[in-house]
């Protein structure tokens, strides 16, 4: 899924290109967009603005009408200019806006939808997020507050929850916690205030130096892959995510990795870097983490793309996740 440093950097771009300028065409093959259009057209309206919140995106078209949209795991927008050849099928266009010098097309995009100004202040899921940790104005308090109120839970749930602070994804999870040195399954009641103060400070860091500012007149739709190394080695980019079983940069390590919370999702952590604590952590989302003693016995890991497979002896930290609703 599309974290938050890809919607601000869609939206920068997005933002350099149509804003200012006046539709001259929009097509959706989604009935409820083009009911709108047919009711109120977008030809002839000027294009204010276009901003993320969080993994959403706005675009703001005049007289008090937004396009909402969330890309979920597949959607993208793509700039080009007028008469250009698209990079993705026809078929795959869910969204077309067309200005006199750029055509915007959202690909895949699931869910959208046209809200005006009252319908925007009353959006469940917008009204529901926590601090952007992309929002120059991050209330760093308020998401502190949102993350104790999930005291029981899991640090790297909490991180991933929208509502708690918006923006950081999957990789942005792994990620910071190993420079925190945290271990994911660390209930948050166990973490100080300074701790998770400086977890924040980090994912917003991490998320920030993937959002460059523009600068000159070129539109730039491509800036290479997402860093939080800061090595400029595209096979040194990441700390942990995607490097099951592979040693850790800092202390050799394997990086080991399992699918934990409600929705399975893959976390990679170091056992060296990151160690487990040491009592057992049950989550309200249900996910239970267990630490047992070092064992003198190979442990076979499963590594994700990779034809072999790797053994060695780490402390054992096996997930047992049970799916329950909250």
């Amino acid at each position: 899924m599309p974290e938050g440093d890809t919607l601000h950097r869609t939206a920068n771009t997005l933002q350099r290109a149509i804003a200012g300028r006046t539709v001259t065409r929009f097509e959706s093959v989604y009935p409820a967009l083009t009911r709108v259009d047919e009711d109120a057209p977008l030809t002839g309206r000027v294009i204010e603005r276009v901003a993320a919140v969080g993994k959403h995106l706005l675009i703001t078209f005049q007289h008090e009408l937004t396009l909402r949209t969330h890309l979920r795991m597949n959607g993208s927008w793509h700039v080009y200019r007028s008469g250009e050849r698209w990079q993705r099928p026809r078929r795959d266009a869910r969204i077309v806006i067309e200005t006199d010098a750029f055509v915007v097309v959202g690909f895949n995009v699931p869910v959208a939808e046209f809200l005006d100004a009252r319908g925007l202040r009353r959006q469940r899921e917008l009204r529901q997020l926590g601090p952007d940790l992309l929002d120059p104005a991050f209330d760093a308090a308020e998401a502190l507050r949102r993350m104790r109120a999930h005291g029981h839970e899991p640090v790297a749930e909490t991180l991933l929850n929208q509502r708690v602070a918006a923006g950081a994804g999957n990789v942005y999870k792994s990620e910071t916690l190993f420079l925190e040195r945290i271990h994911p399954s660390t209930p948050v009641d166990a973490l100080s205030d300074a701790a998770l103060l400086a977890l924040l400070a980090t994912a917003r860091r991490l998320l920030q130096a993937n959002v460059a500012p523009d600068s000159g007149a070129a539109i730039v739709t491509w800036r290479g892959l997402r860093r939080t190394t800061g090595r400029s080695d595209p096979s040194e980019r990441l700390w942990v995510y995607g490097r099951g079983g592979q040693p850790c940069r800092r202390c050799g390590t394997p990086i080991a990795f399992a699918r934990t919370g409600m929705n399975a999702r893959v976390t990679y952590w170091c056992p060296g870097c990151q160690p487990a604590p040491a009592a057992m952590v049950e989550s309200r989302c249900g996910a239970v983490f267990r630490r047992s003693q070092a064992v003198d016995r190979p442990f076979r890991l499963p590594v994700p793309h990779e034809p072999r497979r790797i053994r060695f002896h780490i402390p054992l930290v096996e997930p047992d996740v049970r799916v329950s609703r909250i």
